[in-house]
């Protein structure tokens, strides 16, 4: 009999059910990175309205009550122990929520032993007003990052593909993204098709920065379906679930019409630690410096001699790149790379890193 809880789609699969028991489906340490918008528990009471008596389209659904916070918090804590049990021990888990849940999620984190690495803050730029005046504009959502536990090391984090995204600047935890609308934003016969649909770029942004081309993406509370689209979009393997139906059919549509970027804009910037290790030496046996050149500091005050071997000799004193401008300076540690240049024919100073990132590109 075909199975109608799991349609497979291009570059994923989709379970329809609930998150725990489908969660239990899926091999143990097979996924590489969750995000997980869950419930948020918003206990809402009553009407809310506009000042002009218009009524706000608020989360009311079914799937986001709870008859009281222990009931909530069995139904976090049942879920995030399945989650983890499919997270491999390099892969983590990102998870998003409001002030009325994120504290609670936070706390069970790391009881059943996830680690945390971030909460970052989504600034929204154009948030809902606070229609009552009686309390600030809620302007904001926090995602919990963590990895699987405190012993987990090698887990994946594009620092140099966020700094590009930041201008060469470290990226910061508070993010300023506008929430979905226009176009991007699912309507059936003129509402909202999901109350809580989140933009492309927030998940675009957690995905660039802790997967790569290949791996494999789970969430949990798929709704609509946009950590599919994005994943399959940067060419993730992606795993949905979701027990509502009406969201399924909203999820499978817009699954299908995504188009995966290009292989050759998916490459982000590699970390230096990820790439190939080049030691001096590799520059001249690949012709860039030659026995008997000479490296000068940026200001041409310093100068030191390269020998046949890789090293380098300044005034009686022989060593390492690095060794060598330590010494020149003073200073217990310096790094060569970064201090040391060559003399082009023009007489022109040239950095020994980019020369060392020509041999790097022909490892590559």
């Amino acid at each position: 009999m075909k199975n109608i809880n799991k349609i497979d789609l291009l570059g994923g699969r989709l379970l329809i059910g609930d998150c725990v028991s489908e969660l239990s489906k899926i091999d143990a340490n097979s996924v590489d990175v969750i995000f997980a918008d869950p419930p948020y528990n918003l206990q809402l009471s009553g009407q809310l309205l506009r000042p002009n008596n218009t009524p706000v389209n608020g989360v009311d659904d079914n799937w986001d009550k709870f008859s009281n916070f222990a009931e909530y918090d069995q139904f976090t804590r049942n879920w995030l122990i399945a989650a983890r049990r499919v997270l491999k021990e390099t892969g983590t888990i990102w998870v998003m929520g409001t002030y009325h849940n994120i504290h609670r999620i936070g706390t069970i984190l790391q009881d059943i032993g996830f680690w945390m690495l971030n909460d970052v803050i989504w600034r929204k730029t154009n948030p809902m007003p606070n229609f009552r005046g009686r309390r600030f504009t809620n302007a904001q959502e926090t995602l919990i990052w963590c990895a699987k536990s405190a012993d987990s090391k090698r887990y994946t984090f594009n620092y140099e593909a966020m700094k590009s995204l930041n201008d060469e600047l470290q990226m910061r935890s508070d993010w300023l993204i506008p929430v979905c609308g226009g176009s991007e934003r699912l309507k059936v016969n003129g509402h909202k098709a999901h109350p809580t649909q989140k933009p492309e770029i927030l998940i675009q942004r957690i995905l660039v920065a802790c997967s790569n081309p290949g791996d494999v993406v789970l969430d949990p509370f798929l709704g609509s379906g946009t950590t599919a689209v994005v994943a399959k979009s940067l060419n993730r393997q992606w795993i949905g679930i979701e027990k509502e139906k009406n969201y399924t059919r909203l999820a499978i549509s817009r699954i299908n019409a995504t188009v995966p970027y290009p292989a050759e804009v998916l490459q982000t910037t590699k970390n230096k630690r990820q790439q190939p290790r080049v030691p001096f030496g590799n520059l001249i046996d690949h012709g860039l410096i030659k026995p008997g050149e000479t490296l000068y500091d940026r200001m041409k005050r310093v100068k030191a001699r390269v020998r046949a071997d890789g090293s380098l000799t300044r005034e009686n004193l022989t060593g390492s790149i690095h060794r060598i401008g330590a010494l020149a300076q003073g200073k217990e540690a310096c790094n060569g790379w970064t201090y040391w240049y060559i003399e082009d024919k023009q007489g022109e100073l040239t950095s020994i890193d980019s020369l060392r990132s020509k041999v790097r590109n022909n490892i590559d």
